[in-house]
């Protein structure tokens, strides 16, 4: 099969047709249009006889190669993503869920202690609860159970713009009553809001100076209160005389060796001590009614000398709520307008210089004993009390009568 010009073969329908033009354009695949697109039956002029449109070319043996159509596009049923969509749903409702709980906790308690920090980590605008530890008896060793410890470490806490309440962590049975007096004082005159934290005890002297804060918490089984003096002289007069010691005492006044214990009181000896005693125990029970806002006669009934239990002093008046040091930290925050997160500052006193060969003889003597065998102590406690039994076979030393 010859022709003019160039031409080249196709497939029509069934059969083999001839175009004469490289550029003319191939006519339409019968039951296709012009794009490609298949023909309804009765565009194509069809009515289910006839050859069946082609999907692609067919190969004949024996011919030459042969240009041919592109496979008709296959119209394939659209993918079911409904479980994708459902996925994807689900996870974000549960984020949004988790969204929702978060913020609502947040609303609900937005404080959260963010850990711990010291003065020098405080930035501007940060918000903190001081904490200062009032542990051990109450006296003048510069520590914070003494009144010029505790009035550094408020002085630190006043100055501090990011400090904006403190919490007095308490675990003393009490001590010097003039010591106890003036730390109530300042404790008074601290311009912050204050919160007293009760762990074992607080008792005594250690009471007065707790008793002006704003709040008191306290645990259940806290002992606090024991409001109330005491002066205690031990009379070693006859002890001596056994031990055979003699002692000449020369003084000013017939009653100024009256509190040595070399010799017992006279009545009115007594009696005057005893006036002491009402007169310092008059100005504890004052303080106590100030601080706590009681009437002073109702302060009285509460100086019985005696400690109550945390439960009990909520209830009479002498604490105010049972809660833990947390409790009284978050109490604190709120009460020093803090409403976001807080960092907790520990105030501790410079250590004296006492204080610091204390603590490396402590730390020596326990580095020390750590070392030791339990044989080896054994031995030195046995040697000791050997040599304690001789000295008392011996009777006492000379220098014990000077």
């Amino acid at each position: 099969m010859q022709g003019e010009g160039p031409f080249v073969w196709y497939y029509g329908g069934s059969t083999l047709r001839r175009r004469t033009s490289l550029n003319a354009p191939i006519p339409p695949h019968p039951g296709f249009d012009a794009a490609g697109r298949p023909e309804p039956p009765h565009a194509a002029g069809q009515s289910g006889s006839g050859p069946a449109p082609y999907a692609g070319p067919v190969a004949q043996a024996g011919s030459a190669p042969q240009a041919a159509y592109a496979a008709a596009p296959v119209a394939r049923a659209p993918k079911r993503r409904g479980w994708v969509v459902a996925v994807v749903a689900l996870v974000c409702l549960t984020l949004l869920g988790g969204f929702t709980v978060h913020s609502c906790t947040a609303a609900l308690d937005p404080l959260a202690r963010t850990g711990d920090a010291s003065l020098s980590d405080l930035g501007a605008g940060s918000d903190a609860v001081g904490v200062i530890r009032v542990d051990g008896a109450i006296g003048y060793d510069g520590s914070a159970s003494s009144p010029e410890g505790l009035k550094a470490l408020l002085d630190k806490a006043e100055k501090s713009d990011a400090i904006k309440a403190v919490v007095l962590r308490v675990n003393s049975g009490g001590g010097s009553a003039a010591a106890g007096e003036e730390m109530a004082a300042y404790v008074k005159g601290f311009s912050k809001p204050i919160v007293v934290s009760s762990a074992a005890i607080n008792a005594s002297a250690a009471y007065e100076m707790s008793a002006m804060a704003d709040q008191i918490f306290v645990g259940r089984t806290t002992e606090i209160g024991a409001i109330g003096t005491v002066m205690q002289i031990t009379d070693l007069s006859e002890l001596m005389e056994k031990l055979g010691i003699a002692r000449d005492t020369v003084k000013s006044a017939p009653s100024k060796d009256s509190s040595y214990g070399i010799r017992p009181l006279t009545d009115d000896e007594r009696a005057y001590y005893q006036q002491l005693v009402n007169e310092l125990n008059d100005a504890f029970v004052a303080n106590v009614a100030e601080g706590r806002g009681l009437d002073l006669e109702d302060a009285r009934k509460l100086a019985t000398g005696l400690p109550f239990s945390g439960t009990t002093a909520v209830s009479n008046g002498v604490a105010d709520r049972i809660g833990t040091f947390d409790d009284a930290l978050e109490y604190a925050a709120r009460a020093g307008g803090i409403s976001r997160s807080y960092r907790v500052v520990e105030l501790e006193p410079k250590p004296s210089d006492l204080g610091f060969l204390r603590a490396l003889l402590s730390s020596s003597v326990r580095e020390f004993a750590g070392s030791v065998s339990k044989e080896v102590v054994s031995d030195v406690m046995r040697g000791l009390a050997d040599d304690l039994k001789d000295e008392l076979k011996e009777g006492p030393a000379h220098d014990l009568a000077r």
